[in-house]
């Protein structure tokens, strides 16, 4: 085969493959669009597939997942967001949104929720750093991971139990909470928020 032929063959590959990749994007877009979801996420996949490198692919296929509860492939997909941008801090916000619901999934592992609470945690923090703009949902959200990480350390009887470690989160948690209510004077659900993890301070410490 001549060297003309075979480049003029690769060229036309590749342009197969961005037209099918865009085909795939725009399919998913669509449906991405239209909440619906679980067809979104089949569309998408067939897109990453095609074309690895494609961030907002990965993101919708990320966000698609989150919402039909696959949480565990939520995080795989932002997981490849982040590796192509790691400045996405949306990406790292519902990455720890996937990981809070892993956290909180008791068929794991003590030691395996334990990873996913933290690894939400730390998102949240990282999701702050990467844009400060978006601080009062990450600080929202970061304060409810606190409370229910400071809950599965304080539970009795158990190899996770530590209680100067849940007193600290839930510290943490009242800490996050106030930053929120501070800039939202008038939000009810947060102030009850900050209620509930201070009841749950007063019962780690003693202080009914």
């Amino acid at each position: 085969m001549r060297l003309s032929a075979i480049v003029s063959l690769i060229l036309l590959t590749s342009v197969e493959t961005s037209m099918a990749q865009n085909a795939y994007v725009r399919l998913g877009q669509q449906a991405f669009m239209d909440g619906n979801f679980k067809s979104a996420v089949k569309q998408l996949e067939k897109a990453c597939m095609v074309d690895s490198t494609n961030a907002n692919a990965y993101w919708m296929l990320g966000y698609s997942y989150y919402h039909s509860q696959n949480y565990r492939k939520s995080i795989s997909a932002y997981d490849k967001v982040i590796y192509i941008n790691p400045a996405d801090a949306s990406a790292y916000y519902y990455r720890a949104r996937a990981k809070g619901y892993m956290g909180k999934d008791t068929y794991l592992s003590p030691a395996e929720r334990e990873k996913y609470l933290l690894g939400a945690i730390f998102d949240l923090t990282k999701s702050i750093a990467v844009d400060p703009s978006e601080h009062v949902k990450c600080y929202q959200t970061r304060g409810i991971t606190y409370r229910e990480y400071a809950e599965f350390k304080l539970q009795p009887n158990t190899h996770s139990y530590d209680k100067a470690r849940g007193i600290s989160s839930l510290k943490a948690s009242i800490n996050d909470l106030e930053k929120v209510l501070a800039e939202n004077p008038n939000r009810a659900d947060i102030a009850s928020l900050i209620e509930l993890s201070k009841e749950k301070l007063a019962t780690a410490t003693g202080h009914h």
